[in-house]
């Protein structure tokens, strides 16, 4: 679900049916006895606010509170669990005139959600987060606005320090995915390369990038911006476990230099579209999986020599290298064809 609004009370129910009506992909929950109030579009539900809050937070990617935030706060405190999962919470007044950004105001999107709540009810946003304050774009922020991930989220802050401080960070972004977000932010240096970068002297270093970065995990000052532009192509006999397709996956991206993080799908033959196994680990990761039949994979040029037992078994003359391929849109193979096991795996970079 995209987005819950809850209401207890009668003028929030009706404030409920508003935001619905400019949020139709959202769901309105209100107590019971106010249903009338909100509408056909509302859906009731009696009893305990906490229950009801528990039932839907791992299902709601963003939630809208109508009612005082001391209530919010103690409803939503036991199911925080950090700001690359938490989703994003804001709260109205009943009267709609404040929209207040709580939790996840960057990479969940609240500040985004609190300013067209807001809009839609004639109401202010309320941000309180530094940066927006300042009219800077946060690291964080630019990341959701990207589409990328960030490793590790523990260095936001720092980052996002010396951006209020002014001070002087280094970014390598060769496709431009953030740097236009950041061409007038003083302190903020573009540089080609990483070895520039480092040998900038910057107090930050900010890389756009699918490539492992040496000490990453011990350097607060460094900050890598995951792209999901990398497609592993997957072949497996039947009934491999999610456990062995993962470590096949990961052990070769690691000897590859290129980060999980920056997996943005699988690809397989449709032979493979019940593997147990493999839609695990698809699910696992939250990856989605593409197939292709073998009259397609068959149409692929792909480097390594034809494989007998795929073509004995499925009718494909490889699996893994082409279907990355295809899935990728073409885009260049980073890792040919390796076999660890039951799975074969290939890489590609998929360019936007």
């Amino acid at each position: 679900m995209n987005l819950a609004i809850v209401a207890i009370t009668r003028n929030g129910a009706r404030l409920g049916a508003r935001l619905l009506a400019a949020r139709p992909d959202a769901r309105l929950f209100v107590l019971e006895r106010f249903a009338a109030d909100a509408g056909p579009g509302a859906t009731p539900f009696s009893g305990d606010l906490r229950t009801q809050v528990a039932r839907l937070w791992a299902d709601c990617r963003g939630f809208a509170f109508i009612m005082a935030t001391g209530i919010v706060v103690r409803m939503v405190a036991p199911h925080l669990a950090g700001k690359g999962s938490d989703p994003a919470v804001v709260v109205l007044d009943e009267a709609g005139r404040f929209a207040i950004s709580l939790v996840a105001g960057h990479l969940g999107g609240a500040n985004r959600l609190a300013v067209e709540l807001a809009a839609a009810v004639g109401g202010t946003p309320v941000l309180t987060t530094a940066t927006d304050v300042n009219g800077l774009t946060a690291w964080d922020e630019a990341a959701r606005q990207a589409g990328l991930r960030v490793e590790p989220l523990a260095h936001i802050k720092h980052l996002n320090s010396l951006l209020l401080e002014g001070g002087r960070i280094a970014l390598v972004d060769r496709r431009g995915r953030v740097a236009p977000l950041f061409a007038n932010t003083p302190g903020i240096e573009a540089h080609a390369t990483f070895a520039a970068a480092l040998q900038s002297g910057a107090s930050g270093l900010v890389f756009v990038t699918h490539r492992l970065l040496p000490d990453l995990d011990r350097r607060p000052n460094l900050l890598a911006l995951r792209p999901p532009d990398l497609v592993v192509g997957i072949g497996c006999n039947r009934g491999t476990r999610a456990d062995e397709i993962e470590a096949a996956v990961a052990g070769e991206l690691g000897r590859a230099f290129l980060a999980f993080a920056s997996v943005g799908g699988l690809a397989s033959i449709r032979d493979k579209a019940d593997e147990p196994g493999l839609v695990e680990f698809a699910a696992r990761h939250a990856l989605p999986l593409t197939f292709f039949t073998a009259e397609q994979l068959n149409a692929v040029a792909a480097p390594s020599a034809a494989s007998r037992h795929a073509l004995e078994a499925v009718g494909a003359r490889g699996v893994c290298e082409p279907a990355a391929i295809l899935a990728a849109g073409g885009g260049p193979l980073l890792i040919t064809k390796k076999k660890s096991g039951n799975v074969t795996v290939a890489v590609a970079e998929r360019i936007d």
